[in-house]
């Protein structure tokens, strides 16, 4: 859209700029055509444009993909959208918040990309709603001022180099490709803008709590010109971790690189089982079919020869009916990486079905507060052995939340609460994307609810 298209579009649309929203409007369709085009959009993509305004951007990707998301904070330019690619079926207008908009429903619609102009009012904020784990984004291209790309990729010792930097670099790659002058939005800002691309981090890292991470960086930031010990918990000592880093015992938030404010989040881990994944030797009770002991074997042997054995899955609640979903760990040896029941996990030798889930909640879920008897803790289903469980006897349970969701980094990388209609319609478009014994317990759940 050229300027004389976007003066039109604002008048049709009854819009005055407003710099408390930070609305400027690209107006050059050469620009606009090249930053779509960094996105690399395909026809299998769904792509997600927060702040479209008066449709640049939408234009130059309208026909290109296979879906096309328009997120839009003012209600009048929303509503103008909506007449503009009303005979476009493949486009969907949102009056919505960017900042705020739930990115659940995402998930099933994977690949998903994001790109915008974001409006330099709520830029940041956009960023982490879209970006935070877990994020159904691929890939993104986006165009902000130039100081907050400045943040994103700052390195230490500088001024710019704080919280937003360490967020995005601990889960994304940013990489500036192009500054844009004022001179082709309207109304001019008094600022360059900058164009990134962003991709996710490859796991160069070893695993660690990512909501731990975050409040970590929050806590040694938020008096960045103090010296970190003073903001960091008192176990364990701080001139230990201090030289397992390499860093002076009197080193400032400032001073530390992504990969020490890893192992500094690894280091200050409370959760008891942060470091330890499943172990092969673990000693489980193998069954015969009729879920009897017939013996004991160590983890190891029971999975390499698919020996029947026994475990238990939950599904947690919470007060508005939806399902706590784990993301597993690439540390497991089974299935890594990929959505799965609220907690599971194999009996210990001599354990009983209902012991196992109200210890794996403690464990993998932070559910303290458990009483079977207080009705919190109901057993649902139980499934057979097949190849689909792992050759394991599965007791399904429901539990109703109790505590604030805490889990080991080493068995989960990340979770989120979903509504069971929408996990539904996410395993319905992408089974690939959840471990085969969720998937058998889930439709065991809902055929009996």
């Amino acid at each position: 859209m050229t300027g004389h298209d976007v003066r039109e579009a604002l008048q049709q649309a009854g819009v005055v700029p407003s710099k408390k929203l930070g609305q400027n409007f690209l107006t050059d369709p050469n620009t606009a055509r090249w930053i779509v085009d960094q996105l690399d959009p395909g026809p299998d993509d769904f792509v997600v444009e927060v702040g479209p305004g008066t449709g640049s951007l939408s234009e130059a990707l309208a026909g290109r993909v296979r879906r096309l998301l328009l997120i839009e904070f003012d209600r009048r330019l929303a509503d103008w959208l909506k007449h503009r690619f009303a005979k476009d079926e493949a486009v969907e207008v949102v009056h919505a918040d960017g900042a705020r908009f739930d990115l659940r429903p995402l998930f099933k619609e994977r690949p998903v990309k994001l790109v915008g102009n974001l409006p330099y009012s709520a830029g940041g904020a956009i960023l982490r709603n879209f970006l935070e784990r877990p994020s159904p984004i691929c890939r993104a291209v986006l165009m902000l001022q130039r100081e907050v790309i400045d943040r994103i990729v700052a390195k230490p010792r500088t001024k710019q180099y704080g919280v937003l930097s360490l967020r995005m670099q601990s889960e994304w790659v940013s990489n500036p490709i192009k500054t844009i002058g004022p001179s082709v939005f309207y109304p001019r800002p008094a600022i360059d803008s900058t164009v990134v691309e962003v991709s996710p981090r490859s796991d160069e890292f070893p695993v660690y709590d990512a909501r731990f991470f975050d409040e970590l960086i929050r806590r040694g930031f938020s008096q960045r010109r103090k010296q970190l010990r003073k903001a960091l918990p008192a176990e364990p000592e701080w001139s230990e971790v201090a030289a397992n880093l390499g860093v002076a015992e009197t080193a400032r938030a400032e001073e530390l690189d992504l990969a020490q404010w890893v192992e500094l989040c690894r280091c200050y881990d409370p959760h008891p089982l942060s470091k330890i994944p499943q172990r092969d030797d673990e000693l489980f009770d193998v069954v015969d079919g009729q879920d009897q002991v017939v013996g004991q074997e160590e983890r190891s042997v029971v999975h390499e020869k698919h020996l029947l054995h026994r475990a238990v899955h939950v599904f947690i609640l919470n007060k508005r009916g939806e399902v706590f979903l784990q993301k597993r760990s690439r540390l497991k040896d089974a299935q890594p990486g990929v959505w799965g029941s609220s907690v599971s996990g194999h009996l210990n030798s001599g354990e009983d079905y209902e012991s196992c889930a109200v210890r794996e909640l403690g464990e993998e879920a932070g559910q303290q507060n458990i009483e079977q008897d207080m009705g919190q803790l109901n057993r649902v289903a139980i499934l057979p052995p097949t190849k689909e469980t792992g050759w394991e006897f599965v007791h399904l349970f429901e539990a109703r939340q109790t505590d604030p969701i805490r889990f080991p980094c080493s068995e989960v990388e990340a979770g989120i609460w979903m509504p069971p209609g929408e996990v539904c319609a996410w395993l319905s478009k992408r089974p690939e994307d959840f471990s085969s014994g969720f998937i058998s317990c889930w439709r065991a759940w809902k055929a009996v609810r």
